[in-house]
């Protein structure tokens, strides 16, 4: 019984361990705390909403964590590339990059 909860406990915990994630101090606005900072972009931020920047990074006024999946899985004949629009990899074929190709496994988001 001891093995099926600590297995149990494992699974649920596993995908925390690929997250890209941090804490960060809160920056607030002079003369207002209503609202916060986003580092990167510079930008003001009511407290309790939550935004993607320019990193692609999904932001409260507290952290961020990666907004996007990292492909780990595919094809010998694939490569992955990033596009910074969508923010996100995309898998094509290398001698062709206009094929997409299958991804079998991801870690982060």
């Amino acid at each position: 019984m001891k093995s099926l909860a600590l297995a149990l406990i494992l699974c649920v915990l596993l995908p925390l361990f690929h997250a890209f994630c941090y804490m960060k101090p809160m920056t607030l606005k002079p003369g207002m705390i209503t609202h916060c900072r986003d580092d990167k972009d510079e930008t003001w931020h009511p407290i309790g909403s939550s935004w993607r920047n320019s990193d692609c990074m999904d932001c409260t006024c507290n952290s961020c964590c990666s907004g996007y999946a990292t492909p780990v899985d595919f094809p010998d004949d694939c490569m992955k590339e990033w596009d910074q629009k969508a923010c996100e990899f995309k898998v094509v074929k290398k001698s062709d990059p206009s094929i997409s190709c299958p991804v079998f496994g991801s870690v982060g988001k």
